[in-house]
């Protein structure tokens, strides 16, 4: 009579076999899971700063993209900027919201740390005119490492660059967050 099915010894053998495959293979997907999660975030961001530049083309009208609660890991808004005072005058109106998970640090150098606003000509720039132009750095979870970084041109171009180089601000932004942690 001919076998139908595994032995006992098969069955566990088999299961020695993937768990071991499972085990090597885990921390790689680990890896590729954040990579592609970063990437999201990272084209997410830019879109909506090119949004903010349409919206504020379109309507002939200084408009701001800042992160949610000065923390761009948490997400963004873009507001019509009518008075003048950007994310601090809750009175101007919202946009666009998009919320995220926080999960993916991202810092911006000193100019565009907290927001970006478009003059009425899609420019980019700070409050008494001058022109406003940075990097903000999508920062690996476990390291002090910018693994991607949205470069913002004094011509309100914004690009997508794929550098991965060790980053101090990525590094202050764990200590800060881990601060405000402590401090809740």
């Amino acid at each position: 009579m001919p076998q139908q099915g595994f032995s006992l010894v098969e069955l566990l053998m088999g299961l020695a076999i993937g768990a071991i495959v499972l085990s090597l293979v885990g921390p790689a997907l680990t890896t590729l899971m954040e990579s592609i999660h970063r990437q999201q975030v990272a084209e997410s961001l830019m879109n909506g700063i090119r949004n903010a530049r349409t919206q504020a083309i379109t309507r002939n009208q200084s408009v701001v993209i800042h992160g949610i609660d000065g923390d761009w890991s948490r997400g963004w808004r873009i507001i019509l900027d009518v008075s003048g005072k950007g994310a601090e005058d809750s009175s101007n109106p919202l946009l666009v919201e998009h919320a995220s998970d926080g999960q993916v640090p991202i810092v911006g150098n000193w100019f565009v740390s907290r927001y970006i606003r478009f003059s009425s000509l899609g420019q980019p720039l700070m409050p008494g005119r001058a022109f406003q132009a940075g990097k903000l750095h999508i920062c690996s979870t476990r390291e002090p490492v910018s693994q991607l970084q949205l470069v913002l041109a004094a011509t309100g171009r914004v690009r997508l660059v794929s550098e991965k180089a060790e980053q101090a601000l990525c590094r202050k932004d764990k200590a800060v967050r881990s601060s405000v942690r402590a401090a809740l």
